[in-house]
Parts: C-alpha cells; structure tokens; sequence
C-alpha cells in the first residue's frame, strides 16, 4: 500500500482564502524539495544516471554526441541549443544536464534504446519532425531505470496529425521510468506508453511509470496514453486545453489517475481511444474545471502503488505546477 502526505496541509484543513493565497504565492520556494527523485524510477534499485564525479561541458553538437553515447559513466552538461536532423543516442549510466532555460536541440531528439540508468534534465527540446530518427523529442525503447525531469518539450499544432510524433514515447517493456515536473505543450500527440496494439507478450509486466507534476499545455492528447503497463501512476499533473482527451488507458492497462489538476478538457481520463481495446482506471480526488468527469473502469484491476511519495493538494496543482515545471527551475 502507497504512503501518502501532504506537503501543503493548510489547504485540506480549510485555511482562510487570504492565507491559502499567501502560503500559493510562497509555494515555489517552499516546494523546491518535491525536485527530488521520486516514483517507479526509485524502485528495483533506483536510478542514480552518471557520475557526477566524471563532468564534460559540450558545447556542439558532435561533441553532444560523442559524450552521449560514450561508455564512460558521467554527467554531460549540455551548453547551447544544437539544430540537427537525427537522434543522439544515449548510452547506460548518463545524466544529460541542461545548462540554463534554452540549452537542448531542436529538430532532433534523443533516443535511449536497450540501456540502463539514464537521467536527463533541463533540457529544451522542440520541433522534431516524424522522420528525423525515431520522430520523437525524447525516445524510450528497451530501457530501464529513466528519470525525465525538467524538461521543455514541444513543437507546433498549425501542421498535420502525422507531421511530428510524439513529445515523450516509451515502448518494447520499458520499466521502472519517472516522468516529473517536464512542461509539454503545442503539440498533438504528446506522451506515449506501449506502441501497438499487439504487444502484449513483450510489454505485459513492464511499462510500470510515473508520471508527476508535469504541465501539459495545448497537447490535444496522450498525456499519456497507455498500454498494458500496471500500475501506471498519473497525479499531480496539470492539462489545460487537451481537445481529444488529457489521459487513456487501453489494452488492460492499469493507471491510477491521483489529484490531476484538468481544464478546458472536455474528455479528460477516457478508457478506449481508436481501435484499441479498453483499460483499467482508478480515480482520486481529481479536479476539474471546464472538463469533463473521468471515465472509471475495473477499478479494482489497477495494481497497488509500490513506493511512499508526496502528493499536492488537487486545487494547488495548477499554480504549483505552472510555476515549477520546465527548463530554469532546477
């Protein structure tokens, strides 16, 4: 059974307005321990990325790279936002660093397929088109133990469905993946988890992630949607202007939708989505706000909540969240 407390335990005992206001306006300074790892990414060993110890400041995109897919544990510190029409791949045991607000690539995106231990933050990532390398602005195939915080993912909704992919796709039994405090937006189809209907032999047991305190901003859908893995943990999160639907779960998936922050989202949690086959969905306290109430389904087929974390209160999560997801917050 999953451990719950507060870290603003003001709002659920009925403070005053004037004073939740206050204590909303201090929040980002208050809250800076929630940066902290938390999550599927915590378990089965933990995710601990590169030394920090062994340190390289890349300042181009060869040097990128090289340092990326190097066997060397290390922390690569990236300076400068990189143009580029193919994936850096992203060996076992790396944190990838953004240095300021804007430092990442643009028309590219990274890729972390078949390796163990990865930890990237801060990094601003944007406008990759469908067919440079796997399409996708953060790729996750094969992997496990992946920690994703703090980044800027995006591209643009004036084109086509199929123009760009995904922001954010983890597929082929990845596991044990932490997805925190990133802010996604402009795009169409944003977070991805399990990538075809007929998977089930390969990814049932796996695609165990979390998903926390990340802002999706005019992603019209996927945030995520989901296939097989159980329990999928999506709390704390802030959707404004989701057009199609804030979160699916398909397949017989199993996804615990815990104190979500949804506006403007007509279909927010939905339980069948195309061709595919409906999942599993455990709701709490979620808020709402010109949405739509979430679909529920086989509540008691969504496995428990393994590890002990911090939740929000549902009514904070869009001030909390607007203010300290992204790049420049770390």
């Amino acid at each position: 059974m999953s451990t719950r407390s507060w870290r603003t335990p003001l709002f659920a005992t009925g403070v005053a307005a004037a004073t939740a206001a206050a204590l909303l306006a201090y929040a980002p300074a208050a809250l800076a321990a929630t940066y902290n790892q938390e999550g599927w990414s915590t378990q089965a060993g933990g995710t601990s990325g590169g030394s920090s110890s062994t340190t390289v400041t890349v300042t181009s995109l060869s040097a990128l790279t090289s340092a990326a897919g190097s066997s060397t544990s290390q922390t690569v510190k990236v300076s400068g936002n990189f143009t580029c029409s193919s994936d850096v791949t992203v060996a076992s045991n790396k944190t990838i660093l953004g240095v300021g607000s804007s430092s990442g690539l643009t028309g590219c995106g990274l890729k972390i397929k078949g390796v163990n231990n990865v930890i990237v933050r801060n990094l601003k990532i944007a406008k990759v088109l469908a067919g440079n390398g796997n399409g996708d602005a953060i790729h996750i195939e094969k992997a496990t133990h992946i920690w994703i915080d703090h980044n800027d993912l995006s591209s643009d909704t004036s084109h086509g469905t199929d123009y760009y992919d995904g922001l954010l796709d983890i597929t082929h039994a990845a596991d044990y993946i932490t997805v925190s405090w990133n802010y996604e937006h402009d795009h169409i189809k944003c977070d991805l988890l399990g990538h075809s209907d007929d998977n089930a032999s390969e990814d049932t047991g796996h695609l165990r992630v979390t998903y926390h305190h990340n802002y999706f901003r005019n992603c019209d859908q996927r945030g995520p949607r989901v296939r097989f893995g159980n329990p999928v943990h999506v709390y704390n999160n802030y959707y404004y202007n989701s057009g199609t639907y804030g979160i699916a779960s398909t397949c017989n998936a199993g996804v615990y939708v815990e104190r979500n922050y949804f506006e403007n989202t007509p279909n927010s949690v939905v339980t069948q989505t195309g061709d595919s086959p409906s999942g599993n969905v455990k709701l709490l306290n979620n808020y709402l706000v010109n949405s739509g109430t979430p679909a529920s389904r086989n509540s008691g087929s969504v496995a428990a909540i393994p590890y002990s974390y911090t939740v929000d209160a549902n009514s904070s999560v869009k001030s909390i969240v607007t203010a300290g997801a992204g790049t420049g917050k770390i």
